[in-house]
């Protein structure tokens, strides 16, 4: 997936001008788990949406409960709202039908007061960690309140970062100060299941982006693209250099090397041309996979390599060798810098291992007169007396 980015917010970084030993970093930080991708097949892939909220793969608890709720007043629960089992063995003796009654009296009204106190908060909708009772889920939906339960702690977390609602542990200590806000919370039917969407959040810490497809591969597909995506906008965040993408940097780089390497002598500058033979190797590729001519490719490509700054690099859209600058195609010289230091690395590290071999192997021991050998005199060496 390409990232288009505008040249007057980025510097720009020429081809050998930045080593990762002088990085100058952002002093922003990118925390890509506060992005939440949800991917279901079933739709086009033109179909994939950012919401400025969270996606629940979960339902509405009750069906007498609203499925919209507009202008949400979110209360979020990391406790449950059932009648807590105690924590030791107990033993509770019940003789008449009206100790029964006023023991179960007693319970509802424990549950009823949980709600009453969400009511009393102003809160609209209830997303709860834990479970919700039976009889907490009737008196929730008479007060009109919309809940979701047994959601997922990092779910909770997004959640209150996008709504900016407050984890709340005892539902007897809720305020209207630990509420969050959307402009929506809607259950709606996505294929043949039916999600939560939390969206309309102002200014929210969290996002979700849901990923939709014809079918499975290509969702998966998808997702794998969303999250290179996503990455390259972290790299430019926290290293903002960008530099033109296309493969120019490549070629430009490669002609610079093979120029060098007429001051190189010996074997060394065998090696210097290897190396900017296997650079040129990612445009000649990016080439093939569009179905160009490589020969020719290249051929333009040095051409047009004959200046410092990279611009000409490989337009796979449109099948030909085009000034990328002018498109606004750019990639992150962090990802740029990050090939280059690791393939030239490995390559090292396998010429020394290769080095190392070499120098461990030992000749064969030669044979001939002397030597106690087969080749010996009389062509035979043994112990063995003939009298």
């Amino acid at each position: 997936m390409q990232t288009v980015l505008k040249e007057n917010q980025f510097s720009h970084g020429s081809v050998l001008r930045h080593s990762s030993a002088s990085r100058i970093h952002s002093k922003y930080r990118v925390d890509i788990d506060n992005i939440k991708v949800e991917k279901k097949a079933g739709a086009s892939i033109n179909d994939t949406i950012l919401i400025q909220g969270i996606v629940l793969d979960k339902e509405v608890v009750h069906g007498a409960m609203p499925k919209r709720v507009e202008n949400a007043r979110i209360a979020l629960l990391n406790c449950p709202l059932e009648v807590e089992k105690p924590e030791f063995d107990t033993k509770l003796n019940i003789n008449t039908p009206a100790q029964m009654q006023r023991f179960k009296d007693e319970e509802n009204n424990m549950l009823k007061s949980m709600v009453n106190k969400i009511s009393s908060a102003s809160a609209n909708v209830v997303l709860c960690q834990k479970g919700i009772d039976d009889m907490v889920q009737h008196y929730l939906a008479r007060a009109g309140i919309l809940a979701v339960r047994r959601i997922k702690e990092s779910d909770m977390s997004k959640l209150s970062k996008a709504t900016g609602a407050n984890m709340i542990t005892n539902v007897n200590e809720i305020t209207s100060d630990d509420l969050g806000n959307s402009q929506l919370v809607e259950e709606r039917k996505v294929e043949t299941d039916k999600w939560v969407f939390i969206e309309g959040c102002k200014n929210p810490r969290a996002v979700s982006i849901l990923v939709r497809g014809g079918w499975q591969r290509v969702v998966d597909e998808a997702e794998r693209s969303v999250h290179d995506a996503v990455m390259t906008v972290k790299d430019v965040v926290e290293y903002p250099y960008i530099i033109t993408a296309g493969g120019a940097p490549e070629a430009v780089l490669s002609q610079q090397i093979r120029e060098w390497s007429n001051s190189v002598e010996g074997h060394s500058q065998l090696a210097v041309e290897q190396f900017a033979d296997s650079i040129e190797t990612i445009p000649i590729v990016l080439a093939e996979n569009a179905g160009m001519d490589p020969i020719d490719t290249q051929a333009q490509l040095r051409a047009k390599a004959t200046t410092k700054k990279p611009r000409y690099g490989i337009d796979m859209i449109n099948k030909k060798i085009a000034d990328m600058a002018a498109k606004n195609v750019y990639e992150p010289l962090a990802v740029k810098e990050h090939i280059i230091n690791a393939a030239t690395e490995v390559a090292s590290m396998i010429l020394r291992i290769d080095g190392v071999v070499a120098a461990s192997k030992t000749t064969d021991r030669p044979s001939g007169p002397g030597t106690g050998g087969i080749g010996g005199p009389g062509g035979y060496d043994g112990d063995e007396d003939y009298g």
